[in-house]
């Protein structure tokens, strides 16, 4: 038996994670399994009720009860600055030490990505994102705010210890799944000082896999690369900022943010999965959005788990729901958020068999 912490979240959160719920459950009947959810109510509606956003005692709970997390969107226009999202969601991030975020890229059907003459074979990459360091970790202040004076900074801070073990994340992944390329992307030839560190740190841990090639591009050559020919990369490995915006590039090109997915890793402890788009709250309740990022997320979720088999039918139910137009309006179809669900369901029901 697997245990799964249910983060549901704001805005359509609720919704898409049902429909992922809906397909865990599913496949766990058809294989003979067994799976335990436990939802937390952590989001908007509990901050505003009574000011808590990631209870203390949570992160210890997470460690010695759970095999995993599943998490929906979180934001809401009533917090301003949505601080309850940030301590939820980096809370979890940096609080596990989850310093792997993990998101695919594989176009399911041809008539979703907006690159002409592209097949389904040309877009099928992983970017390894570092996801603890870099301009996200809050170092920085602001003096003579308001005035004409006023000075902003930001911080970036990369580590030794976490540059190399992104990178060691990336190459074996490529190793594991028999690839032949690695790709590390940075901005060394005008952030100095960062960009040395990642590149000695790639050089030495590339040594450690002759048989892959390791390749270096600035990040906004990339940007150019994956437009013009997607094909040429396997793995893409880089830091928090620049992975969060090339994910989002390569979420475009597999059809839109509806349908992306992603995973927080690190070897030990319990991991956390999440749809990359947003809560969206203008759509909430309405039964259009599209639940495949948060199914396609929960497929991650139980293939790190051992499930291979199970989330290997789940990644087929979903693709054959696409090519068949089963699928929400943005990605060309008629259905609606439990129409989606149910559809990829009824296929898993006839791929799994005990």
């Amino acid at each position: 038996m697997v245990r799964i912490a249910v983060i549901p979240g704001d805005g359509i959160g609720p919704e898409v994670i049902s429909e992922a719920l809906n397909v865990l459950r599913t496949v766990a009947a058809c294989s003979g399994k067994t799976i335990q959810t436990i939802d937390f109510d952590f989001g908007a509606e509990r901050y505003l009720r009574d000011g808590v956003s990631l209870p203390p005692d949570m992160l210890d709970r997470f460690r010695a009860e759970f095999d995993a997390i599943l998490m929906g969107a979180l934001g809401d226009s009533r917090i301003a600055d949505n601080k309850h999202a940030t301590e939820i969601l980096f809370g979890i991030r940096c609080g596990l030490d989850l310093y792997a975020n993990i998101r695919p890229v594989k176009l399911l059907a041809r008539r979703l990505t907006p690159l002409k003459n592209v097949t389904e074979a040309d877009i099928n990459f992983t970017v390894f994102r570092e996801n603890t360091e870099d301009l996200y970790v809050g170092i920085g202040g602001i003096f003579k705010k308001g005035t004409p004076d006023e000075v902003a900074i930001q911080e970036s801070i990369s580590t030794r210890k976490g540059v190399q073990r992104i990178l060691e994340a990336a190459f074996s992944f490529a190793a594991a799944h028999r690839l032949k390329k690695v790709t590390m992307a940075d901005k060394s030839n005008a952030l100095r000082f960062g960009g040395e560190l990642w590149q000695r740190t790639f050089h030495d841990v590339s040594q450690r896999y002759p048989e892959i090639e390791a390749e270096h591009v600035y990040i906004d050559a990339l940007a150019m690369m994956l437009l013009r020919e997607p094909s040429r990369f396997q793995v893409i490995v880089t830091n928090n900022m620049f992975g969060d915006i090339i994910s989002d590039l390569g979420a475009q090109l597999q059809g839109g943010l509806g349908i992306a997915a992603s995973g927080n890793i690190r070897p030990e402890g319990p991991c956390m999965f999440e749809p990359v788009h947003g809560s969206a709250p203008r759509y909430a309740g309405r039964n259009v959005a599209n639940p495949m990022g948060a199914i396609m997320s929960a497929q991650m979720m139980v293939g790190h788990l051992g499930w291979e088999a199970e989330a290997s039918a789940i990644e087929t139910a979903v693709q054959e729901c696409v090519r068949a137009g089963e699928c929400t309006e943005d990605l060309q179809g008629t259905l609606g958020t439990r129409e989606v669900g149910a559809a990829v369901c009824r296929r898993l029901q006839k791929l799994v068999g005990r």
